[in-house]
């Protein structure tokens, strides 16, 4: 079980079919798996301990992924905004590296001890090669890849997921050669996010043709999925509130377009409901998992978002605000902090079990239980019926005066204001309270709210101890590149009394 065998059954069953193109470049099947053997040899050859990607999308990423997986290496997609520091504290983890990367950075770190470097043209040049012969290792529990986290409060810890643990997410998600020849799917994250990775793995044992977004602008998606003929995407909510804006009061013209998935982040119910309308045709999917997982755990299919949207009862239409289901073979319990599980409806910590789930990070061990679960370190509850309701991270969790607040709930509730587009909702110190609750608000264009009228408009709806003590509005609120809400450069601008 190792991740080639994904793209040696589609280089068997449709090689003449465009694996992955990005502008005017493309690679088939075919060339894909020869690609990777000759790119594999070299890594071979040079005795590397690991393959690292430091580049935007394009061919070269499917190629170094495979090459790494027929070499028994890891692959190491490293994120392209790094500093220079950052990157070399990275590199010294997982030295001797062979390095992938753009041509400017490729000539900048070719003298640097501890990793051969390599520009993604000369990667490319495997293109036509032929080294079929190179055998590559069947080890499942071979590590397959290597994902840093963000280390947002502390050094990046590097997660880590087996072959088995990728191939199981893709042999009970996807089905082989499913795709039609004229599908395509575009992705924009990055290819250092699992969602990357998932979305090649995915659409290779699909058999669906891969469109490269090296770079993510509004325009630049409409474009390329008008052009390209694209019929699946995804896109983190962020991306997709992007698109919305700059499709009102436009054309909204996507025959092809099929199917749009979302997820990375929490998604504003205002988002999803003007999304649906703005594409009728279009299949909606809401997938939520994490690094840890392999990607996806549990779904919001299309016929949820069409049930839900048309409901009049407001427990099913809430669902619309839920990332659905868990996946077959996933388990989802929701429990406190002792562990204990909580009733359906109450919430809590979010913990997951399955093939798929990894949650093992280099020098730290598994930090699965002894039953398997992991624990997610995400809030949320589960309703009567098998929806998953998140309700953001534990660590972001409020406690005002001794009582537990969900930043989620009251960003929920201010986002039910018509005049109110985003919403972040963070706790502040309190001399008091301990903590209080302070909302940053971004507005609907066109549009007015005063810090009063969001105050009040909370207080009708939420208990007393829930109503901000602190608003601001902004232009736009902090995201990172894979579109999460920046809670902590939030909360600094209340500490620090900035706006």
């Amino acid at each position: 079980m190792n991740l080639v065998m994904l793209l040696e059954m589609a280089a068997a069953g449709h090689g003449e079919r465009v694996a992955v193109q990005c502008g005017g470049a493309a690679l088939r099947y075919e060339e894909l798996f020869a690609a990777s053997g000759a790119a594999a040899g070299e890594l071979v050859a040079r005795g590397a301990a690991h393959l690292a990607f430091l580049d935007v999308s394009g061919l070269a990423a499917p190629v170094a992924l495979f090459a790494a997986a027929r070499a028994g290496v890891p692959y190491v997609p490293l994120n392209y905004r790094l500093t220079g520091q950052e990157l070399d504290a990275l590199l010294d983890r997982i030295a001797p590296a062979h390095l992938v990367t753009d041509p400017q950075r490729a000539a900048l770190l070719s003298s640097r001890p501890g990793a051969s470097v390599v520009a993604r043209d000369e990667l490319l040049a495997g293109t036509r090669a032929t080294n079929d012969a190179l055998p590559w290792p069947d080890d499942p529990e071979g590590i397959a890849v290597l994902l840093f986290t963000s280390g947002t409060t502390g050094v990046p810890k590097a997660a880590v997921l087996r072959h088995r643990h990728l191939v199981s997410y893709v042999l009970g998600s996807v089905e082989f050669a499913s795709a039609d020849e004229e599908e395509a799917s575009l992705v924009s994250v990055p290819p250092y996010h699992v969602a990357g990775v998932a979305a090649i793995l995915s659409s290779v044992y699909a058999g669906r043709r891969i469109v490269q977004l090296p770079s993510f602008s509004p325009e630049a998606w409409i474009e390329t999925a008008r052009s390209e003929r694209v019929t699946h995407a995804f896109l983190v909510p962020t991306m997709l509130a992007r698109i919305v804006d700059s499709l009102a009061g436009r054309s909204v013209d996507f025959p092809h377009l099929r199917n749009l998935s979302y997820g990375g982040g929490k998604m504003p119910l205002p988002v999803i409901e003007r999304a649906l309308e703005l594409f009728p045709d279009v299949e909606f999917t809401n997938a939520y998992g994490l690094t840890e997982t392999s990607s996806t755990i549990a779904l919001l299919g299309p016929e949820d978002h069409q049930r839900a949207a048309a409901s009049r009862d407001a427990l099913v239409r809430r669902r619309l605000s839920s990332v659905g289901q868990a996946l077959p073979g996933i388990q989802i319990e929701i429990r406190d902090n002792d562990g204990r599980l909580l009733p359906l409806g109450t919430t809590g910590e979010v913990y997951v079990r399955g093939p798929q789930v990894s949650g093992e990070y280099i020098g730290r061990g598994s930090q699965l239980g002894p039953d398997g679960f992991l624990p997610t370190r995400d809030s949320g509850f589960l309703d009567g019926d098998g929806f998953l309701f998140l309700q953001g991270r534990i660590d972001d969790v409020i406690v005002r005066g001794g009582e537990n607040l969900s930043p989620g709930e009251i960003e929920d509730a201010i986002l039910d204001h018509p005049s109110v587009a985003e919403c972040a909702v963070v706790g502040i110190t309190d001399l008091e309270w301990g903590e209080a609750v302070a909302a940053a608000v971004v507005l609907v264009e066109g549009t007015s709210a005063s810090e009063e009228e969001l105050r009040a408009w909370v207080r009708s709806r939420l208990r007393s101890s829930r109503v901000p003590s602190r608003v601001i509005f902004r232009r736009e609120l902090p995201y990172n590149e894979t579109g999460k809400l920046l809670r902590r450069v939030v909360r600094a601008e209340f500490e620090e009394g900035t706006t």
